[in-house]
């Protein structure tokens, strides 16, 4: 069983960067289909992006371009660049893993949550 611990939160202006890390324990990341979700107040969680564990990447629309997600299997860590964020970008951020299979951006298909990371994003 994997353990999840997301960092790098915090308060960024909008058009600058930011990098989420999501460190693992107890299990090799890379055996996993690993993602990134956020939840904004009053909103439900949203996919972001993911990247399965033969590498293949996939964001949500609204961060393409912006944001990379990326693994780095000697660290056994998750990543989440956050290049140009806008307001709309604020919310709590979330890594996940999951090892049975699935739709790679629904909520379901992830068993191990992180607690999340709250990033905010000032106009």
């Amino acid at each position: 069983q994997v353990q999840l611990v997301e960092s790098g939160g915090g308060l960024v202006q909008a058009g600058g960067s930011l990098r989420l890390s999501c460190v693992a324990s107890g299990d090799t990341l890379g055996r996993y289909n690993t993602a990134w979700f956020r939840q904004a107040p009053g909103k439900e969680r949203e996919f972001v992006a993911t990247i399965t564990w033969g590498s293949v990447t996939t964001l949500a629309n609204s961060v393409e371009g912006r944001f990379t997600i990326s693994r780095d299997d000697g660290k056994n860590t998750l990543y989440l660049q956050m290049n140009s964020p806008k307001p709309e970008d604020t919310a709590v951020y979330s890594c996940a893993a999951g090892d049975k299979g699935g739709v790679v951006t629904e909520t379901g298909t992830y068993d191990y949550w992180g607690q999340g990371t709250q990033v905010t994003v000032s106009s």
